[in-house]
């Protein structure tokens, strides 16, 4: 696998590239995302996702289908004698609520999932206070000691919240990954500069806006310059910022489209011109300013 990050040559990047973590783990970036999906169709999904060729996927706790996302990928390695190692697989924990409990919902999470570890476990949220969020923290930190979680990182957090783990860090790691809504319209300066200063690489949960601005005349403009549709546009943007994009779909052509974003290269221009439609639009939740 090739290495990426904010700094490498576009052209260089393939969808086998992967963006070296903290902790010396890679992480593959493009992932496929798994909100919203259910029994059958998270399954089926997620195995569509790993015949197209992505190689992280991602779910949760939060999403009830830990279990279905799992199987896929135990199913889709043995069909296809692919090592487990190959697949990077990232959930999250729902609710910080003490670190018996934490520990507990990681160890339940593994059994769901039944792949033997998780390659990146993330914090789903900051809600319950800075108590709540460094106890979860210290367990999570622990259950990595323990082997069953292999990278540990956060989600959706404001930089107060980040702070309350930085305040940690003589005895525990700091996050080596940050997940949260970016995309053009969601720029999030302050959140990404702050986490990228204390060694976050960044993921984008909501690269694709949720399909809100597909219609958006810069979008269209851009995409019809380089004969794709607006979806590649949003994406490769990711990529060029350096963010790990994720990705969702239920529908297979939609999955593998979603992967025809390495032939082409958004000019300096073009970033600077999405860069400027940032009007702070939160597409699903945004708990980064809670207490």
């Amino acid at each position: 696998m090739s290495s990426a990050g904010s700094n490498a040559p576009r052209h260089e990047l393939t969808f086998t590239s992967t963006t070296a973590l903290r902790d010396g783990n890679n992480i593959p970036i493009l992932g496929f995302g798994t909100y919203e999906l259910d029994g059958v169709e998270a399954y089926q999904s997620v195995r569509w996702a790993l015949e197209a060729g992505y190689r992280l996927i991602d779910s949760a706790e939060w999403y009830e289908n830990e279990k279905e996302a799992g199987q896929a990928i135990l199913d889709f390695c043995k069909e296809t004698n692919t090592p487990r190692s190959e697949i990077f697989y990232t959930s999250k924990l729902k609710n910080n609520n003490g670190y018996a409990s934490v520990k507990k919902c990681i160890e339940r999470s593994v059994k769901e999932c039944g792949l033997g570890y998780i390659d990146l476990y993330l914090m789903h949220s900051p809600i319950g206070g800075k108590n709540a969020r460094q106890e979860s923290w210290k367990a999570i930190c622990d259950a990595q000691k323990e082997g069953i979680i292999r990278s540990v990182g956060i989600s959706t957090f404001g930089t107060t919240h980040i702070q309350d783990i930085l305040d940690l860090s003589a005895e525990y790691p700091t996050p080596v990954a940050h997940q949260i809504d970016l995309h053009p319209f969601m720029a999030r300066t302050e959140i990404v500069e702050f986490s990228r200063k204390n060694g976050m690489v960044l993921e984008a949960w909501g690269p694709l806006v949720r399909g809100m601005r597909f219609n958006h005349h810069t979008l269209r403009s851009i995409a019809t310059k380089h004969g794709k549709e607006t979806a590649h546009i949003l994406l490769r943007y990711s990529l060029q910022k350096g963010y790990v994009a994720i990705p969702k779909s239920a529908r297979k052509d939609r999955i593998i489209a979603n992967t025809q974003i390495f032939d082409f290269e958004l000019t300096t221009e073009e970033i600077a011109q999405l860069d400027a439609l940032d009007e702070a639009l939160v597409t699903d939740w945004d708990p980064t300013t809670v207490q």
